[in-house]
C-alpha cells in the first residue's frame, strides 16, 4: 500500500513540491514500493504542455501577453520556447487540476478541439504520473488566421 502526498510550500507541514509516493519497508514489500518518488508541479505542467501541443488544431499555448513576454524571454535565454507556457496546474495528494490558455487554428470546431485536448491531457498525465485529473479547463484566447504571421519575437519592425 502506497502513501501519496504533495506539499507545495503553502503550509506549515510543507516539505517538498510535487507528488510523493512513500513505499513500504521490509523484505516482504514489492521492489516498486520501497522508497519515495516525488513529482514536481513543473513536471506535470510540461506533460500537459506537450500533450496539448500534440492535438491538431492547436496553434500555440498561452494568452497574448504571456506569448509576447515568453517570446522575449526565449530570445534572451537562447531561443528555446517554454513547453509549459499557458499551462497552470494544481497538484494535490492524489489529484490534479489543469488550466490551459490556447490559440486555435481558424476553421477548427472549438468545442471538439477542447474535448480532444482534455482527452489528450488527461491520458498523458494519468499514465505518466498516476494522478487523477479532476478537471481540464480550456480557455481559447485567440484564433490564428491563415494569413497572419506569427509575431513571436515581439518586434513590430523587421
Amino acid at each position: 500500500m502506497s502513501d501519496i502526498s504533495n506539499s507545495t510550500g503553502r503550509g506549515a507541514a510543507s516539505v517538498s513540491a510535487g507528488k510523493a509516493l512513500t513505499g513500504q519497508a521490509g523484505a516482504d514489500a514489492a521492489p516498486g514500493t520501497r522508497g519515495r518518488t516525488t513529482i514536481a508541479d513543473s513536471v506535470v505542467e510540461k506533460i500537459v504542455g506537450m500533450a496539448a501541443r500534440d492535438v491538431a488544431g492547436i496553434h500555440s499555448l498561452g494568452s497574448g501577453m504571456s506569448r509576447t513576454l515568453g517570446a522575449v524571454t526565449d530570445k534572451v535565454s537562447g531561443g528555446h520556447p517554454s513547453v509549459s507556457r499557458g499551462v497552470k496546474v494544481e497538484v494535490g495528494e492524489r489529484q490534479a487540476a489543469v488550466d490551459l490558455d490556447v490559440v486555435v487554428e481558424y476553421g477548427v470546431p472549438i468545442t471538439d478541439l477542447a474535448a480532444e485536448v482534455r482527452t489528450s491531457v488527461i491520458s498523458a498525465v494519468e499514465r505518466m504520473t498516476g494522478l487523477e485529473v479532476v478537471e481540464v479547463n480550456v480557455a481559447v484566447d485567440d484564433v490564428h488566421l491563415p494569413d497572419e504571421e506569427d509575431d513571436e519575437d515581439g518586434s513590430r519592425v523587421q
